[in-house]
């Protein structure tokens, strides 16, 4: 994936748009960032998760994420290596992090996670309860069936 690619996902997102931090593009809902092409000239995008989901990422994908340097990187904030990408992986990681900072503004849960994408659980083998949020339980299923095909 590139550059253009991450932009043109990112605000593909309701109420998405493209700003600027401290020279570099980012995304933004309600005023809060949810991606940054900050790091672009070494390869990477950044998305603003949870470190939870950042650990959970890291585990099924080494290749594909690391954290940010430093104190972001324990806060969660994530690089996505895009010429590693594809573009199912890239839309599944954004869309986390746009809901993450969608779902405070609003002070609802979005509900608009389309369940026909969702790889189910029995395809898997998986089962059990999960802390894990529908979208980053179908990233985490989208890697390991990656993984195992």
């Amino acid at each position: 994936m590139t550059p253009f690619d991450f932009r043109r996902i990112a605000l593909s997102f309701e109420g998405a748009e493209e700003g600027s931090h401290f020279g570099a593009a980012d995304f933004r809902v309600g005023g809060r960032i949810f991606a940054t092409l900050a790091m672009v000239e070494k390869g990477y995008g950044n998305l603003m998760i949870t470190p939870d989901l950042q650990a959970a990422f890291i585990q099924d994908r080494p290749d594909l994420f690391l954290p940010v340097f430093g104190g972001w990187g324990r806060m969660g904030i994530t690089h996505i290596r895009l010429a590693h990408a594809d573009e199912d992986t890239l839309t599944g990681a954004l869309h986390t992090a746009w809901k993450l900072r969608k779902e405070p503004q609003t002070g609802q849960k979005d509900h608009s996670f389309n369940q026909a994408q969702a790889i189910r659980p029995t395809q898997t083998g998986l089962a059990g309860p999960c802390s894990l949020q529908p979208e980053a339980i179908y990233l985490h299923l989208t890697l390991l069936q990656r993984r195992h095909t």
